[in-house]
């Protein structure tokens, strides 16, 4: 099978595979990184509206570098996993104070930067400077453990390095980057997670999981456990047309973010509110239960709609800010706080 692996694979690319991508056909380091930190762990189809946003408001690192934190969530609001963001923040910080301003050419020193794991910067340092670097996404871990029969779950070490080591076999001396190009959007359109066009791969002769009839089992899934639930009651203010939200702190979920203050169920929202905001509040009826889910939990959240009847003049605690709701909709928020404004 690995006779012609890339041979066959950069043809295809040339006909089938997808050459008008916002982040293709540009040499640019800066671009290429930002469209593979938002790939991480998210679909074409999602990033697409979001990255030449971000590179409006973003246009190089220095800009990226020299901007509030707040701006940029505000620009990753509705991607997900802000922690990226953060990470790509600070990497541009760190590529300013000391790589002069300029991406790093050497894989070793791309590795070193926040949020940048090892088929990131292979994917960067291929795609910018032409390296000759395995990259190992999601797609790409597909495609090999269907092709060679690669058994086990892909996130246990073990199989992982099987893939990696897969992966480096399998490279090609010259045309690197239309060969990696090919492997993502092969895995990305043809070889999919479910109902796979196997007729239409140009690997199928030697695959083995097409031979064998074990595409539906390849690669091995996660091994599934129940997600613990969690509650949140979110205390949803509302005062002459305007809201209350706080940001929330730079570690744990939504870290950085504008969020409606929370409050475990069943504590007394008219004394925290009055403790905390310097608002007396009467109950308004509840808006629906949200259901968000994270990787390791979901969360059960209740908006409590309150109308603020008392409101003393600079006592709520630092981290707070009252906002039109269209304003609101426009900070860096999360995508439950967005849904819950939409209902307002």
């Amino acid at each position: 099978m690995t006779a012609g692996f890339a041979t066959k694979l950069i043809a295809w690319q040339t006909l089938h595979g997808r050459h008008d991508l916002p982040w293709q056909n540009t040499r640019d380091p800066y671009a290429i990184w930002v469209s593979e930190i938002m790939l991480q762990q998210t679909q074409v189809a999602t990033v697409i509206p979001y990255y030449p946003r971000f590179l409006k408001r973003f246009p190089d690192i220095a800009t990226l570098a020299a901007s509030p934190l707040d701006e940029v969530l505000r620009l990753w609001s509705g991607l997900g996993y802000y922690s990226r963001a953060r990470n790509l923040h600070r990497a541009a910080q760190v590529v300013v104070s000391d790589h002069g301003g300029r991406f790093p050419q050497d894989y070793e020193h791309a590795l070193q930067l926040p949020g940048i794991g090892r088929s990131t910067a292979a994917a960067i340092c291929v795609f910018a400077f032409g390296a000759r670097r395995a990259i190992l996404d999601g797609n790409v871990k597909r495609v090999l453990a269907r092709c060679f029969g690669i058994d086990g779950y892909p996130g246990d070490k073990r199989v992982e390095e099987a893939l990696w080591r897969q992966a480096d076999e399998l490279l090609p001396l010259k045309s690197v980057g239309t060969y990696i190009q090919a492997l993502m959007d092969l895995g990305a359109g043809v070889c999919t997670r479910r109902q796979p066009q196997c007729a239409a791969c140009p690997l199928n002769r030697g695959c083995v999981a097409y031979r064998d009839g074990l595409t539906h089992r390849l690669p091995v899934a996660k091994p599934k456990k129940v997600l613990p639930r969690k509650e949140t009651v979110m205390l949803v203010l509302h005062r002459a047309g305007e809201v209350l939200l706080e940001k929330r702190p730079e570690s744990g979920i939504w870290g950085g973010l504008w969020c409606f203050p929370e409050l475990a169920r069943g504590g007394d929202i008219e004394e925290i509110c009055v403790r905390r905001f310097g608002a007396r509040v009467t109950r308004l009826a509840p808006l629906p239960v949200l259901e968000h889910g994270f990787t390791h939990f979901r969360l059960s959240i209740t908006p409590q709609r309150l109308r603020v009847t008392v409101l003393a003049p600079g006592a709520a605690e630092p981290g707070h800010i009252w906002l039109t709701i269209e304003q609101a909709k426009a900070a860096a928020i999360p995508v439950p706080v967005k849904r819950i404004l939409a209902h307002l």
